[in-house]
């Protein structure tokens, strides 16, 4: 067995030992496609107040410039489908922030990894990525063969869905790469383009986060949603699931297996009431660890009103 044999074999191994449900490898290049693609969205402006997007354009379409010497880019897939759904009637959350939040749980998960390669392949260098630095992930993702990039944006596999966190891990040595998953799986389906209550699904496989119901709830800052929004929102209070809760490929989710993602209690049962009554000391001593701090205590209290005059 060669060296990139072995060290690949070490590398899907490490990263089943430590819960992530996928594994797969990309030689590490520019995405040019992508690069097009990025930059012609942030032309049309549909990063809406999200400024970040702009910056550091170079080092999301080029993983050397990233990590120096990069030679392969490791993805890794988290299931978070929750076991227990929110009752009936009650502001809605996300399912991705029903635990812990993830990109402390996924950093912890990272480093041990990186830890275990050093270990066991030698003096590697590499840098993890959890969904808070300029990666394009879900295009790793594809190219490492994990899924195909759905109408919604979002990663979809054959196997379970679209409901995982996706880690990062660029690194210095050469690996065994997977095939890219070139083929598309929506086929005719708009299920989630005709369900978007605020048209932010696009043809052509472009989501407007300028438009999607998660950035007014959890991104933009201002304390005023804009007005043509009322009465679009379903009631959704942080984040929004209605694109992936209507794919006929979630069908095949399965309840996560990681402690750290069970729901909260406050998450599934807090009623319209429970959100205005909270004071901004339990909201901070509740969520400390939740995603859904995120949107601090008066973003969910401007959320909780716009939806409950809908």
């Amino acid at each position: 067995m060669s060296n990139k044999d072995k060290y690949t074999q070490i590398v899907k191994e490490a990263a089943a030992s430590l819960g992530f449900d996928f594994c797969g490898i990309a030689q590490a290049k520019k995405l040019d496609d992508d690069a097009r693609r990025l930059e012609q969205w942030l032309e049309k402006g549909m990063h809406g107040s999200m400024k970040y997007m702009e910056n550091y354009f170079d080092l999301r379409v080029d993983p050397q410039k990233l990590v120096p010497g990069a030679r392969s880019v490791i993805t890794l897939l988290l299931n978070y489908f929750p076991s227990q759904k929110q009752n009936e009637n009650l502001p809605k959350i996300s399912k991705y922030a029903y635990g812990k939040d993830y990109h402390d749980v996924i950093k912890n998960k990272l480093r041990a990894f990186l830890q275990t390669l050093r270990e066991k392949i030698g003096d590697i260098h590499g840098r993890g990525f959890v969904d808070s630095a300029p990666v394009l992930e879900r295009s790793w993702a594809q190219q490492s063969g994990l899924g195909w990039i759905g109408k919604n944006g979002n990663l979809l596999t054959k196997q379970h869905g679209s409901f995982y966190f996706i880690a990062t891990l660029i690194t210095d040595i050469e690996l065994k790469y997977d095939d890219p998953f070139v083929k598309d799986y929506c086929g005719s389906c708009t299920k989630c383009i005709d369900s978007c209550p605020t048209e932010a699904i696009l043809p052509g496989k472009i989501v407007d986060g300028s438009k999607c119901i998660s950035y007014f709830t959890i991104e933009l800052k201002e304390m005023m949603i804009p007005a043509e929004m009322k009465g679009k929102f379903d009631n959704w209070m942080f984040g929004c699931d209605i694109c992936q809760d209507v794919c006929p490929w979630n069908r095949f989710s399965k309840a996560t297996n990681q402690a750290e993602f069970t729901p909260a209690r406050e998450v599934l049962n807090f009623s319209f009431r429970d959100w205005k009554e909270i004071t901004e000391e339990s909201f901070k001593k509740i969520f400390k660890d939740s995603p859904i701090r995120r949107a601090k205590f008066d973003g969910i209290q401007r959320n909780l009103k716009f939806i409950s005059s809908e």
